[in-house]
C-alpha cells in the first residue's frame, strides 16, 4: 500500500522543506492547477524502472523523478491495444457503452469529452488541448477533434506513423509535411501552446513513442548506441529502448521550458495505454501475454503521478481503471465528483490511503476474439465468449502461469469465481 511520506517539494524536481503528512502545507495545493497528461504509446511495466518486471531497462531520469517525487500506482488496468484506452480516459466509459472496442473503432460525436466536461463545469476556467496521437477517428481522415470541445489539437488521426522522420501534421484540417523527428515536434508544439497560455490549462500530451517503427532517435537523446537502421531479424529491444530515452529527453525539455511558478501549479499524470509490443516483451511476459491480450503484460501498465496536490509518495496498490481518469482530473480540476460512468475517482489517495473500487474491468473485441476481464486484486477472471474461461489467483500467481478452471476449485477459488461473476454481471448490466 501507499507508504506515508513526508510533504515534497517547493518545485517539481527540486527539493523543498518535509513535513509529515496531514501537517500544514508550505506549498498551497491550488483550486485550478495545470494538468499534464502524457500517454507513452505501448509502454508496460517491463519496459521502465520501478517495476520487477524486465531485465533491461531504459534511461529515463526525467519520468524517474515524476515517480520518486509522486505516487506509483500498481494495480493499473488499461486495454489491450491503444484506441479503447484513449476512449475509456476521454469519456469515462467502458468500451462496450461506447462502442470503441479495438483499434480502429471511432468516438461518436454524441459522446461528451473530458475537455467538454470540463468546460462546462467550469466555466471555461481551463485551456484544454490535445497534442499527438489520437486514434479515434477511425477512417475519416479529416475528423477534427475541436469538434468534441476541445479548445485546440494538433497531431495525428490514424493509429502510427509511417516514418518518424517523414510525416504529416494535422491541424487546423490542414496537413503538413513534418521531416523532424516526431516525438521533438510534439514537445516544441506543447511547449509552443503552454507558454501562449494565461489561465490554468490541460494538456494531453499522446507520444507516438516508442510505438512502432522502430526509427533510430536523433543520437543525443538516446544511450543505446550508434544502431543501423532497423531490419526485420534484428534485435529491435535496443531501438524500442532508445525511442523510450528520446520521449524521456523531450518530457525533460517540456519540464525545462515552465518557469519555477508554473511547474509549481501543475501536476503530472505519465502512463503508458497498453503493454509493451509482443516483439520487445520481456520475462515473465512474451509475446503472447503482452500487447493485445488480456493477461497483466497487456494490461496492467505504468501510472505515475506527481505535482501540485500529491502529498504522498510510493506505491499504491488500489484498483484503478483508465476510464478513472476521467472523474479524476475532472476532480483535479475543481469539480466535485467522485463518480460517474464508469469512471471512479481516486483523486483523495494523493493524500491518503483510501480504496477506489471493488473491481477493476477490462475487454477485447476484435471481431474475431470477444473476451471480458474482472479482478479484485487477489483473483482475475477472463472470460471468453466461447465459453474457455480462465481464473487466476494474482495473490500467489501475478503472472497468470497456471489456470484455476482446470483443476477442481477449492472453497476460496469459488467463493471467488462467484464474486467475481457477479461483479460482471453488475458491470456488463
Amino acid at each position: 500500500m501507499v507508504k506515508n511520506a513526508s510533504i515534497y517539494f517547493l518545485l517539481f524536481f527540486l527539493l523543498g522543506c518535509k513535513k509529515e503528512l496531514n501537517q500544514e502545507v508550505s506549498i498551497p495545493v491550488e483550486t485550478h492547477p495545470n494538468i499534464l497528461l502524457i500517454i507513452a504509446d505501448d509502454l508496460g511495466k517491463d519496459a521502465i524502472h520501478g517495476f520487477l518486471e524486465g531485465g533491461i531497462k531504459p534511461s529515463t531520469p526525467n519520468i524517474d523523478e515524476i515517480r520518486t517525487s509522486g505516487l506509483s500506482y500498481s494495480n493499473f488496468w488499461v486495454y489491450p491495444t491503444c484506441t479503447p484506452t484513449r476512449a475509456s480516459i476521454i469519456t469515462g466509459k467502458y468500451g462496450y457503452r461506447t462502442g470503441v472496442k479495438k483499434v480502429q473503432d471511432a468516438l461518436n460525436s454524441s459522446e461528451t469529452t473530458l475537455q467538454k466536461f470540463i468546460h462546462e463545469k467550469t466555466n471555461n476556467t481551463y485551456a484544454t488541448a490535445v497534442i499527438g496521437k489520437w486514434h479515434l477517428a477511425g477512417s475519416n481522415k479529416n475528423f477534427n477533434p475541436e469538434t468534441l470541445g476541445i479548445d485546440y489539437y494538433t497531431g495525428f488521426l490514424k493509429g502510427e506513423l509511417s516514418d518518424y522522420y517523414n510525416w504529416s501534421l494535422f491541424e487546423d484540417g490542414n496537413f503538413k509535411t513534418q521531416n523532424a523527428y516526431a516525438t521533438t515536434v510534439f514537445t516544441d508544439l506543447a511547449i509552443n501552446w503552454v507558454s501562449e497560455q494565461n489561465k490554468p490549462w490541460f494538456l494531453w500530451l499522446a507520444y507516438n513513442a516508442p510505438h512502432t517503427p522502430f526509427h533510430t532517435p536523433p543520437g543525443k537523446m538516446h544511450s543505446q548506441g550508434n544502431l543501423p537502421d532497423y531490419d526485420n531479424g534484428v534485435d529491435p529491444l535496443p531501438y524500442y529502448l532508445a525511442a523510450i530515452e528520446a520521449m524521456d529527453f523531450q518530457i525533460g525539455r517540456l519540464l525545462e521550458s515552465l518557469s519555477s511558478e508554473e511547474k509549481a501549479k501543475t501536476i503530472l499524470l505519465f502512463m503508458g495505454d497498453n503493454g509493451t509490443p509482443a516483439k520487445t516483451a520481456q520475462a515473465p511476459y512474451s509475446r503472447f501475454t503482452s500487447k493485445g491480450s488480456l493477461y497483466q503484460g497487456g494490461i496492467n501498465t505504468p501510472l505515475f503521478v506527481s505535482g501540485n496536490g500529491v502529498l504522498q509518495t510510493g506505491t499504491d496498490d488500489r484498483l484503478i481503471t483508465s476510464s478513472d481518469l476521467f472523474a479524476t482530473i475532472a476532480g483535479i480540476a475543481g469539480i466535485d465528483i467522485k463518480e460517474i460512468h464508469d469512471s471512479k475517482s481516486f483523486k483523495s489517495s494523493f493524500k491518503q490511503a483510501l480504496p477506489t473500487r471493488d473491481f477493476q474491468y477490462s475487454e477485447l473485441n476484435d471481431d474475431t476474439r470477444d473476451f471480458w476481464a474482472i479482478s479484485n486484486g487477489d483473483y482475475k477472471l477472463i472470460v471468453n465468449q466461447n465459453g474457455s474461461n480462465e481464473l487466476y489467483h494474482l495473490a500467489q500467481d501475478p503472472y497468470e502461469s497456471f489456470n484455476l478452471l482446470t483443476r477442481e476449485l477449492s472453497t476460496e477459488a469459488l467463493a471467488a469465481l462467484d464474486y467475481l461473476n457477479q461483479g460482471l454481471l453488475n458491470i456488463r448490466n
